[in-house]
């Protein structure tokens, strides 16, 4: 077994695939169902509820939905219900819940609270034995299997995944659909492919920015987060036109730019921003088809970021060995985190 293979992270990156096809073959009519539902009866309000990686999910539920639907989509800090008791007022609302355990104690405050206020629930989950399944009105479980990396990834691509099927079928966009079902394809051809570039100029670097605009948002959030928990390299996420404002001050050769861009409404102006960012000496990165990093289209501009997190995760678990860290086993972290 070569040693890229050995960790559990790279092995549960390389499961995501599977995981996501087995996600929409067992969880078609399920999605379809909630889909339904969900267009014959527009909620009044929609919110989510998420810590991690799964809130980072809940983001690109957010964009997909606010995009696709024109529906405004809130996240909600769970110490609102857990914390300070107040009781939030959702009639004919709907409160999306994202948890890989569905444990955390101030998640499953939230989505009591939200239901007591007249909200219908909505949990996707890897654990469908959990509390949170069982005070949910509808559990969509994402077939991640077991996650033994500290690090989620296959739980993570499962969650996003799921968020753009309940679009799709909320939406009835066929090309959308299409693209959804083309996902494990994507995946798997985005797990092969070569971002050693990037790699080289992280091993050491002092500081990293993720960036990326609508849903792509979301997948530099996530890349953020997956560089200082695996590897220790700071790292934060900005929009495209964000970055362009204070951060721009400390954007040099130390500070590389990874960039998320897929082939959508905001392309245009994601490449024009990066193009500022290299005049002013930044080591940009590019990810998308024929871009400086790589990763498969999807057909859709809303799928498109779902192939590039999973590049990622190869080379961030590649880049916490170069640095020295062990990716499964985070020295300060624990899988299951258990926030009020």
């Amino acid at each position: 077994m070569s040693e890229a293979s050995t960790t559990f992270m790279r092995r549960e990156t390389d499961e995501a695939a599977e995981v996501v096809a087995r996600l929409l073959e067992r969880e078609g009519r399920a999605i379809a169902d909630l889909g339904a539902r969900l267009r014959m009866m527009p909620p009044a309000a929609i919110v989510t509820s998420a810590r991690g990686s799964s809130d980072h999910a809940a983001s690109y539920l957010k964009y997909a939905v606010e995009i696709s639907l024109g529906l405004p989509v809130a996240s909600i800090g769970p110490s609102v219900a857990s914390v300070y008791g107040a009781q939030l007022r959702l009639p004919g609302g709907v409160v999306f819940s994202v948890s890989q355990s569905g444990q955390s104690p101030d998640i499953l405050a939230l989505q009591a609270n939200a239901r007591r206020g007249g909200a219908l629930a909505v949990a996707l989950l890897n654990r469908t034995d959990s509390p949170l399944a069982e005070g949910a009105d509808i559990v969509i479980p994402l077939h991640a299997g077991e996650e033994k990396s500290v690090a989620a990834t296959k739980s993570f691509v499962a969650s996003v995944a799921a968020a753009a099927a309940i679009t799709a079928v909320w939406t009835g966009d066929e090309v959308l659909e299409r693209a959804v079902r083309d996902l494990p394809a994507a995946i798997s051809r985005s797990a092969r492919m070569d971002w050693s570039p990037a790699l080289e100029r992280l091993v050491t670097a002092r500081s990293l920015f993720t960036v990326g605009r609508g849903p792509a948002f979301a997948i530099a959030l996530e890349a953020a987060l997956k560089c200082k928990e695996t590897a220790g390299l700071h790292a934060e996420a900005f929009s495209a036109a964000e970055v362009a404002h204070g951060p721009m001050q400390i954007v040099g050769p130390d500070v590389p730019i990874l960039a998320f861009v897929p082939a959508d409404a905001a392309e245009a102006s994601s490449l024009a921003a990066l193009e500022r960012l290299r005049a002013f000496g930044g080591a940009v990165f590019a990810v998308g088809e024929g871009r400086d990093l790589p990763s498969a289209a999807t057909g859709h501009g809303l799928t498109d970021s779902i192939p590039m997190i999973v590049a990622f995760y190869v080379m961030a678990e590649a880049l916490a060995r170069r640095r020295g860290h062990d990716p499964d086993r985070p020295a300060k972290l624990r899988k299951v985190t258990e926030t009020l």
